[in-house]
């Protein structure tokens, strides 16, 4: 039989079906989720990459084209090479190490505080995740006429003369982007450090100090980051996702496509070819090469939280 590292598949599976027997009540409590997890993320994971290499339009039964998909992907589309992953890349490379080291410290210095302050700071940070309609927001700040609030004091104070179109100029959209983008991604990481820090036991820091521990920034590289590797990791997923993901940002403040493509990501080339032109075989594609950098990354991050106070 083909051996899994060190281990042998049939002795991996029948000491999985044993073990399935033996713990049969836990494994029907979770099989509902796993089913669900099955049919709406795994599956269509799986059914995106098979359509990659076809020639799919919803109508017409799927033609299998091999790789053309990618060779046209990386050798012909000028607008993914030239703009959408160029964008993406920058976007990732700010907004998710950055988000990331900012919602880490904010979690830690909201830790020092009282619970009642805490708890409420908690929600504010956090409430740019629940909100469903965060985006009109700066809507009203960066309207495009003079009633719009930043317009409106930028005539005011006379720095400017006219009113500016933030969303459709594009020396201003990649930067308004890559600001809303930060703002909105301090949420679901954020919480999980906080529920992190407060999972970390007091005697770790009182034998820390034991041990020659000084100052706080030691007590955060070797207690706290280690005691939270899983919530780091969580949120590393969360922040390259994320970061990797924008792309209904600038549909809704920017449109689709956004001025001379100044703002357009991998997403929203996704979104073009899969919900505009219906080209299903080509947007999978897009959608394939978009998973494997996401899970590339996701590789990378990880071998470096191992690191983490070592």
């Amino acid at each position: 039989m083909k051996r899994i590292g060190k281990f042998n598949l049939k002795q991996y599976m029948g000491r999985l079906w044993h073990d399935m027997k033996v713990h049969k009540t836990s494994y029907l409590f979770i099989a509902p989720y796993c089913i669900l997890f099955f049919i709406f993320t795994v599956l269509p994971v799986l059914m995106s990459i098979g359509l990659s290499f076809t020639s799919f339009n919803i109508l017409e039964p799927p033609k299998f084209v091999g790789l053309s998909n990618y060779f046209r992907l990386f050798f012909s589309d000028r607008m993914f090479t030239e703009k959408a992953i160029g964008n993406t890349f920058v976007i990732a490379l700010i907004v998710g190490p950055v988000g990331y080291i900012l919602c880490l410290l904010l979690a830690w210095m909201l830790n020092e505080l009282p619970r009642v302050l805490r708890t409420i700071l908690t929600v504010v940070f956090y409430a740019p995740t629940i909100a469903g309609n965060v985006y009109l927001i700066f809507q009203y700040l960066f309207n495009n006429d003079s009633q719009g609030y930043i317009n409106a004091m930028l005539i005011r104070y006379g720095i400017t003369q006219k009113p500016i179109l933030w969303f459709q100029d594009e020396k201003y959209m990649m930067s308004l982007i890559i600001g809303i983008a930060l703002w909105t991604s301090i949420g679901t990481t954020f919480l999980s450090f906080i529920a992190g820090l407060q999972g970390i036991p007091k005697q770790y820091y009182e034998a820390g100090a034991i041990d020659g521990i000084r100052n706080r920034w030691q007590e955060l590289y070797y207690i706290t980051l280690p005691s939270m590797k899983p919530q780091l990791m969580f949120g590393a997923v969360m922040s390259i996702t994320g970061g990797f993901g924008v792309g209904s940002i600038v549909t809704a403040l920017c449109g689709l496509p956004s001025t001379n493509y100044a703002a357009h990501t991998v997403m929203n080339h996704l979104e073009d070819y899969g919900n505009v032109r219906f080209e299903m075989g080509y947007a999978s594609a897009i959608a394939t090469l978009l998973f494997i950098i996401m899970v590339a990354s996701n590789k990378i991050i990880q071998k470096l939280l191992s690191k983490v106070g070592e």
